[in-house]
């Protein structure tokens, strides 16, 4: 079989000043710097992009430099450092000092002479977004005009629950227009994430049978074999539920549920992603130990190495009851989906890491084979790999090779692996290309932020109160996770 169709050339992006906040930090290390050489290796980014690096280390521009080459060593290929390095200049800045802005705009007007697409992104802490756009808006660099696009990024959490996730937004918004924020999340960059909006759409297979009528239950699972890391100081407050459930899980949940835009355009597909989220059933609180099940990982063996336990972590409270695993079941009170359970899992210090939706669908209603075969014929189940196993695998049964009449389980699978990296982009890099060029699709708007928040904010006063809080259930590090989690799934 042969493509229909070609992918048209992604055209190089506009020129941009981007202004990179918490640039000695590790995200803009790890993340924003190696997106940026990939968008440098596929020719995307404009020779004229200038990056105007802003930390609170005190450093001039070559030492900065200097410690960019170090750090990226091994990460990014030379050519594409020596290709981004002079394009690099670098500014020392306080945000909590008020004249720090006029320099912030002094350093902007030297670096591209007020006529370039400006964008700021807030690769800091969370507790610094509010200052930092603060900042920004007092000196006046969040107005745009006919000649000039500004757009600020901003990093998950978007608040720690509904009311600072307001309080955020309304400070965002006192000096720049929902058009222009960009709230990221790069598990929607993820390739296989996005398949999931093509195989469903693009597809008369799986839409007639994408409902309530042919699937069983649906299962959305995030696992991490690592830790905290050194993120003690904000996972400690964070816990799993604020980390992974309020964006990447309630994406990946709206992604399988959601009702088809009549037209692939940004603001139409977030509508229809708003949708699921109106449409989440409230968790009974009074009965939430048969939707939820908390975890915390204990010592254990990873990688064939013994592990400290959540509360051996460096920085963390040795009487911390944050949680570093979640089970729950959630329920759409819509048309499509009543009945069905969406099953949702993300935990660390898991047996490996892996993150996968897998939707199964029901048993066939009567076996004509049952005096044959003499069990129940295992159901159908499509599984989306999305890391690291990038898959695409229809199971299905058929019958073995024999003069007798028996079952086998065979799959149909497409691997993202064995296709050509040809044009691919990491998770990074597609989003940040999307910011530059103003492509809100893969981004969460503020009503859907509100409305997750609104979803878990309850759940999340009945975990942290001391009063009638769940129990939390001790799992071995490199192990399953809690054995409880598994009873309860399907």
């Amino acid at each position: 079989m042969t493509d229909q169709f070609s992918c048209p050339v992604q055209a190089q992006a506009d020129p941009v000043s981007l202004v990179v906040f918490g640039a000695t930090g590790d995200l803009a290390m790890r993340k924003i710097y190696p997106a940026l050489a990939s968008l440098c290796r596929n020719q995307l980014l404009s020779h004229d992009t200038r990056i105007l690096a802003v930390g609170r280390t005190e450093m001039d521009t070559e030492q900065y430099r200097q410690q960019l080459g170090d750090r990226l060593a091994g990460i990014v290929p030379a050519s594409c450092l020596a290709d981004l390095a002079p394009r690099v200049s670098y500014l020392s800045m306080d945000p909590e000092d008020p004249a720090s802005a006029r320099f912030l705009a002094l350093a902007l007007n030297e670096l591209d002479g007020g006529g370039r697409d400006r964008l700021f992104y807030l690769a800091v802490p969370p507790s610094a977004y509010i200052p930092l756009a603060t900042a920004i808006g007092e000196a006046g660099l969040a107005r745009q005009d006919e000649d000039r696009r500004v757009r600020i990024v901003v990093e998950k959490p978007f608040g720690r629950d509904l009311p600072t996730a307001r309080e955020l937004d309304e400070v965002l918004h006192r000096y720049f227009r929902e058009s222009q924020i960009f709230r990221i999340d790069h598990y929607m960059a993820k390739e296989t994430v996005q398949n999931v909006l093509l195989l469903r759409f693009a597809n008369a297979l799986f839409e007639p049978v994408w409902n309530r009528r042919y699937i069983d239950h649906i299962r959305i699972t995030a696992a991490e074999d690592i830790g905290i890391g050194h993120r003690a100081g904000f996972y400690d407050q964070a816990g799993v539920l604020r980390d992974m459930f309020q964006n990447h899980m309630m994406m990946l949940l709206a992604l399988c549920a959601m009702e088809p835009p009549s037209l692939f355009d940004a603001e139409l597909v977030r509508d229809e992603r708003s949708k699921v989220f109106r449409a989440l059933r409230p968790l009974d609180l009074e009965r939430l130990d048969e939707q939820l099940i908390l975890g915390q990982y204990g010592p254990g063996m990873v990688g064939g190495k013994p592990v400290p336990g959540y509360l051996q972590e460096p920085g963390v409270r040795p009487d911390s009851a944050t949680p570093t695993f979640a089970w729950m079941k959630v329920y759409l009170d819509n048309w499509r989906w009543q009945g069905v359970p969406f099953h949702l899992c993300s935990g660390k210090r898991l047996a490996a890491k892996h993150t996968e939706i897998t939707v199964q669908f029901k048993s066939v209603p009567v076996s004509m084979f049952r005096k044959t075969h003499g069990g129940a014929i295992p159901p159908n189940r499509l599984v989306i790999g999305i890391h690291p196993h990038e898959v695409v695998r229809l199971e299905v049964q058929t019958k073995g090779q024999g003069s007798r009449l028996c079952l086998q389980g065979q799959s149909m699978e497409f691997s993202y692996g064995a296709a050509s990296d040809l044009g691919r982009l990491d998770d990074y890099a597609k989003v940040l290309l999307d910011c530059i060029t103003g492509d809100q699709t893969l981004f969460w708007r503020q009503d859907a932020v509100e409305l997750c928040w609104g979803f878990l904010t309850p759940i999340l006063d009945r975990c942290d109160g001391e009063e009638g809080a769940l129990p939390l259930h001790t799992y071995v590090a490199g192990g399953p996770g809690p054995k409880e989690a598994h009873r309860a799934a399907p």
